[in-house]
Parts: structure tokens; C-alpha cells; sequence
């Protein structure tokens, strides 16, 4: 039986974009296009100990090729949306970004490298990975890392901690859409979440550099909830100062 509620973010009314399409991939598996060249991928899994937890990456496609901004959690999860994108889209995925080191960034890394997909990271999310004894991105990079999908350039760039150390964000220029991962939070949050391994003092200056160099983004992707647009930032430095001042 399907659990629809797993995706309340479905319900919600559209974003200030163009027209969405959605397509199933399976039943924990949502693609959700926001751009003609970017779609979110947003999947359902176990993560930590909390069942059901509903996650946020990106795809970026162009002329055949495809870059991942983020993995599902597990290996499965990830073969089965990449094999819908080179089945559904014509997207052949040649690249991958993690935004940061945890499950819900790159916890298909495994299956990726195994299939040949080239993976860059910030170095300090290759030495955690390593450190942690999970699979290892193959190149790290220190400021930022620009890649070309088909047409479409994307620039990974590493703005400062906030909910991890190492977390990154990756933008898009022609599409103005900014893939912030767990470093942003949706409107609907209520509280700043899993603080276990974030840099509280570096958050606030890193979204404030953020909102500076990203000002004319017009779609940004939290790594959880709905997206939306530079609203998600101005939130996220509400809910770290608040947090903070406990």
C-alpha cells in the first residue's frame, strides 16, 4: 500500500516557478522537475534511527548527461533512480556532489563508484568520509568546483560550516537555482534540527555569505521539505540565532 503522506510536500501549493512535473519513480521516490534543466529528487528512508524520514536531492540534466547533487540513503534507493533516469529522462548520470558527509548526501556513493560515476567533494567531506570509514569521494576540492553538464555549468562552492563542518552548496547560474542541502531549512521548519555535528557559531555567517553571493536565486532546495525561494534563507538564520541563544 502506498504511503502517501510520506510526501506531504506534494500537497503543498506550487512554488513561484514554472509548471512542475512530478514523475513516480517507486513508492519512496519522487521526481519533481523546477527548471528546464533541474529536477529535486526527493526519497523516504530510514535514517539514524527515525523511520521515514523524507530527503532532498537534486539532478541536473543536459544533452544526455546527468550530475546528482546528493544520493538517496542507501545503494538501492540510488540505483533505482539513476536507472529512471537513463530509462525515463535519457539521462546517463556521469557525476556526482554530496553536500556534505552524512547517509542522506551520499549513501549510494558505493553503488555510484561501481557503476564508473565520478564523484568530487569538499576535501573536508572526503577526510570525514575516509574517517568514518564510508566510501571516499574520488576528488576533493578546497573553495569551490565548477562542473559542465552538457550546456549547463554548475558551481559547487564551499561557503563555510553550519549543519555539518564541511556542507557545501551547489548553484546553478543559468537556472538560478541554488541546491543549499541540509545547510538551509525549509519555511516549515519549526526548530534547526540534528545539531550533532553542525558548527553553530560558523551557521549564521556562512547563510549571511549565502544570501550575498546568491541574491538573484530564484529557486532554492533545502536537503529536507519544500523548496522555495531566498525566504528558506532568511528562516534558516532566524532558526540558527534562535537555537543559539539558548
Amino acid at each position: 500500500m502506498k504511503r502517501f503522506f510520506l510526501f506531504p510536500m506534494l500537497l503543498l501549493a506550487a512554488v513561484p516557478v514554472t509548471a512542475q512535473t512530478r514523475l513516480q519513480v517507486s513508492d519512496d521516490i519522487v521526481l519533481t522537475q523546477i527548471s528546464p534543466h533541474v529536477w529535486v529528487h526527493t526519497s523516504v528512508a530510514d535514517l539514524d534511527g527515525f523511520p521515514g524520514v523524507s530527503s532532498n536531492g537534486a539532478v541536473v540534466v543536459s544533452q544526455g548527461e546527468a550530475l546528482l547533487l546528493d544520493t538517496p540513503a542507501n545503494d538501492d534507493q540510488t540505483e533505482r533512480l539513476v536507472r529512471f533516469l537513463a530509462d525515463s529522462l535519457h539521462a546517463r548520470v556521469t557525476m556526482f556532489v554530496p553536500n556534505h558527509w552524512h547517509a542522506d548526501c551520499m549513501g549510494g556513493l558505493g553503488w555510484l563508484q561501481s557503476q564508473g560515476v565520478v564523484s568530487y567533494a569538499n576535501r573536508m567531506t572526503v577526510e570525514e568520509a575516509r574517517k568514518h570509514g564510508k566510501p571516499v569521494p574520488d576528488h576533493g576540492f578546497t573553495e569551490s568546483q565548477t562542473l559542465r553538464v552538457g550546456e549547463v555549468p554548475v558551481v559547487c562552492r564551499y561557503e563555510g560550516g553550519g549543519h555539518t563542518p564541511d556542507n557545501t552548496v551547489a548553484w546553478i547560474p543559468s537556472e538560478r537555482v541554488l541546491f543549499g542541502g541540509c545547510l538551509v531549512k525549509d519555511t516549515a521548519a519549526v526548530s534547526i534540527g540534528n545539531t550533532a555535528d553542525a558548527d553553530m557559531d560558523a551557521w549564521p555567517g556562512t547563510i549571511e555569505r549565502v544570501k550575498r553571493r546568491y541574491e538573484n536565486a530564484e529557486v532554492i532546495v533545502p536537503g529536507h521539505g519544500q523548496w522555495g525561494g531566498t525566504e528558506l534563507l532568511d528562516h534558516t538564520l532566524e532558526l540558527v540565532r534562535g537555537s543559539s541563544d539558548r
